[in-house]
């Protein structure tokens, strides 16, 4: 696999959202403003890099991997612990209504399935620069899943979009001018799931059509 596939991996073929439906709680949680899902992106994407620059440094000795092999779970959860700690700290300290905002969910990145994930599937086993860019690849293709989320959520629900702290986007007009009124329901956790679900079938949808497409063209040939 060469730098290019590595890294656009996590934005389709593999996201971490979306394909492997890893990370799914914070998703659901936070996705209520796009805001929300750019700060946890940009939490995440801190995270997941550093930590996979980390334990592939770790690891890229083979003698110093078969000396933390049995306690290699531990070792990575210290690591990205202490990212998450620094993150924590750094957000309460300049953006307090973000850490509010986000609450719980950031100390929880500590035991997200993606950061520890890829720290034992491809950082462990992986340079160091193949590990930034897979974490990169990751993190940006689940910001991305995130922010997909909350715009459908935000905009159906509260017919406006939230960018950043005063910077936001009210849409009300074309609600409107349409005739409907916002959905509060999708602010509400069971909007969330019904997001979620609504875009995974979706998605299904495509793949199995293009799916079909190919083995139609298979056949003909």
């Amino acid at each position: 696999m060469n730098q290019k596939d590595n890294f656009i991996k996590g934005f389709f073929k593999e996201n971490p959202l979306f394909v492997t439906v890893l990370g799914t709680c914070p998703a659901l949680a936070i996705t209520k403003s796009l805001e929300n899902a750019i700060g946890m992106g940009i939490a995440v994407f801190f995270v997941l890099v550093l930590s996979n620059l980390i334990i592939s440094l770790l690891t890229i000795n083979p003698k110093m991997k078969e000396f933390i092999k049995p306690v290699r779970i531990p070792v990575y959860i210290v690591v990205i612990a202490t990212l998450v700690t620094i993150v924590e700290m750094v957000m309460h300290a300049y953006l307090p209504a973000l850490f509010v905002s986000l609450g719980v969910f950031i100390p929880l990145i500590v035991v997200n399935c993606i950061i520890l994930g890829r720290a034992e599937a491809f950082a462990s086993d992986n340079k160091p620069v193949d590990s930034i860019i897979d974490g990169m690849g990751m993190a940006l293709g689940y910001t991305m899943a995130l922010m997909l989320i909350s715009l459908v959520r935000e905009i159906l629900g509260s017919a406006s979009i939230t960018i950043w702290g005063d910077l936001a986007l009210d849409i009300t007009p074309v609600f409107t001018f349409i005739g409907i009124q916002p959905i509060s329901m999708f602010l509400q956790p069971v909007g969330a799931f019904l997001t979620f679900g609504f875009i995974l079938a979706t998605l299904a949808a495509i793949t199995n059509k293009k799916s079909a497409k190919l083995a139609t063209e298979v056949k003909q040939s």
